[in-house]
């Protein structure tokens, strides 16, 4: 039996808004493009040698019905003006033989470019951790996407965030999701 593991990941977001939650949630997957594929759960290691393609090349590589691997963050409301947020952080080696970690997070009352940062360095952190290494800060403690980890491993960062503001009476979902593709 040969291993399930992806050749190609892609980033998405998508939000909703609907009466009922589980809509609102369809929805979103429909704006994220991700809504006729079955999607499966899965946890956050970003596989070696898998190479990072945009949204648009990795929906051509699919088809309906298709069982999809993904990272998938999501929160919802029903809170009018409430402001709700989802966000896959990824925390890729400069190495392509090394893994990499995924983080999902959810967050209310943050921005996208706060809740995205914040994202980005739960995954270069729980990588460093998930290796018994600490994350180095980046000098100056300014915010960066290039991080080291104290073995001397270097890494990028990049993540999507969907953000949402409530509406009286429906139900908003932001979600955002990491794709992950098997190639035959």
């Amino acid at each position: 039996m040969s291993a399930l593991v992806p050749s190609k990941i892609f980033l998405t977001r998508g939000q909703g808004r609907h009466k009922e939650k589980l809509v609102s949630f369809e929805m979103a997957l429909r704006e994220a493009g991700i809504a006729p594929f079955n999607l499966v759960r899965v946890s956050s290691i970003y596989p070696p040698r898998c190479r990072f393609v945009s949204k648009d090349a990795g929906l051509r590589l699919l088809e309906p019905g298709q069982i999809l691997f993904v990272v998938l963050s999501e929160n919802a409301t029903e809170e009018p003006r409430g402001l709700i947020s989802a966000s896959i952080g990824m925390a890729v080696p400069d190495d392509p033989s090394c893994y990499g970690y995924l983080a999902e997070h959810s967050d209310f009352g943050k921005s996208e470019k706060e809740t995205g940062r914040h994202t980005e360095y739960l995954a270069a952190e729980m990588l460093a951790t998930k290796l018994g290494e600490k994350l180095r800060e980046p000098d100056g403690g300014k915010p960066t996407k290039a991080f080291k980890i104290s073995n001397g491993l270097s890494l990028r960062t990049r993540s999507v965030t969907q953000t949402a503001t409530g509406e009286a009476g429906l139900w908003t979902t932001a979600l955002a999701a990491a794709v992950l593709i098997l190639e035959p």
